[in-house]
């Protein structure tokens, strides 16, 4: 089977975010990718690296991470090489990241084509996301294109970014007009009456000549600082070079320092339920629920009185939850957190509270 695959055919996969939201089951040490958050078997970075492999030969799927994850990589990604993980000494954002890894690909394979995807994202129809995902690859192959997966929004949510494509194109490939930060609610309403803005999923597909050529001419500097060391990519002095020069990038994302900048930004409006799973309440939507609304993962629960509500917790432990409503309830080692889904978004602030007041340990 993976003979037939593409040679040419690369992924870089993104897994070293923290993903805050989602303390106390995420936490600095162990993030969200690196967990069954769905209760499927599967953590979600193994999940994302089957959906990839179904197109891309694996040994060319590119695990990009920080150095501190990377055992958790190879422990549950036990089939994948050193060559194929790609450690950050520091933390720096999308772009030095994506240029370093789509460096070292560029040097093995000229020809690459390659998929940029986060680790954390739900995914349910996972063949139309690979015929997205084909198409892309086969329109970057013969242009010089900058391409990403566009969400058609289904409300006017506040806390995606959006693109702006060309109206008048009937094609499945749309020409980008612009990239929008995320709007206020009557914003956002008019993105969706307008009918042709899609929500920023983080997705990107282009050649490796391509994405290292706009880097070159949009970041000179941090196109600079990666390139002089060509060289010794794929070799054992690349991690010498990469302790003392990652240090030195802009903090800066791939959106602002390529996509917002180039002429040659297409997207194509996806054909897949997408879900970024960036809170509880996102994951809540995703789960099954009981007669009461009640999302339960390895739990077991006797509510009453009480509905919408997630409950989690470790190891199939009894909970009991009387009278409360749209609470998520999260138990995990020495943490229990008991709180409003209407204020998740505030879930990163009491971290930070708890790390101050308790130790850098709980968080």
């Amino acid at each position: 089977m993976m003979n037939s695959k593409n040679k040419n055919y690369y992924a870089i996969l993104m897994a070293g975010g923290v993903g805050s939201r989602f303390w106390p089951v995420s936490t600095q040490d162990f993030p969200k990718q690196f967990h069954d958050m769905l209760g499927t078997g599967d953590t979600l970075i193994q999940k994302t690296f089957h959906r990839l492999a179904q197109l891309i030969p694996e040994e060319n799927i590119f695990i990009l991470t920080n150095e501190r994850y990377n055992d958790l990589v190879f422990e549950q990604l036990p089939t994948v090489t050193k060559r194929q993980v790609v450690l950050e000494p520091a933390m720096r954002n999308t772009a030095p990241c994506i240029l370093y890894a789509s460096l070292k690909i560029q040097k093995e394979n000229e020809d690459a084509v390659m998929i940029v995807a986060p680790s954390d994202h739900w995914i349910e129809d996972e063949k139309a996301f690979s015929d997205n995902v084909k198409a892309a690859f086969d329109f970057c192959e013969s242009n010089s294109a900058l391409m990403t997966l566009g969400i058609t929004p289904t409300f006017p949510n506040t806390g995606y970014g959006y693109i702006e494509y060309d109206k008048s194109s009937q094609k499945e490939i749309k020409s980008v007009n612009q990239f929008r930060e995320k709007p206020d609610y009557e914003t956002a309403k008019s993105f969706i009456d307008q009918g042709n803005f899609l929500w920023n999923a983080g997705i990107f597909m282009w050649s490796a000549k391509t994405v290292v050529a706009a880097f070159k001419n949009n970041q000179p500097k941090l196109f600079e600082l990666f390139e002089k060391g060509y060289s010794v990519y794929n070799t054992e002095f690349e991690d010498d070079f990469i302790k003392e020069n990652y240090v030195k990038a802009e903090n800066i994302s791939v959106d602002y320092a390529l996509m917002e900048k180039s002429e040659n930004v297409y997207v194509i409006p996806a054909t897949f339920d997408w879900n970024d799973l960036g809170t509880w309440g996102s994951l809540y939507d995703k789960l099954d629920k009981d007669e009461n609304n009640n999302a339960i993962v390895n739990a077991k629960a006797l509510t009453d009185d009480s509905n919408g509500n997630m409950i989690r917790t470790k190891g199939d432990k009894v909970v009991v939850v009387d009278g409360l409503k749209d609470y998520i309830i999260v138990d995990k080692d020495e943490v229990l957190l008991i709180f409003p889904k209407a204020k998740e978004q505030d879930i990163k602030k009491v971290l930070q509270n708890v790390k101050a007041n308790f130790g850098e340990e709980y968080g």
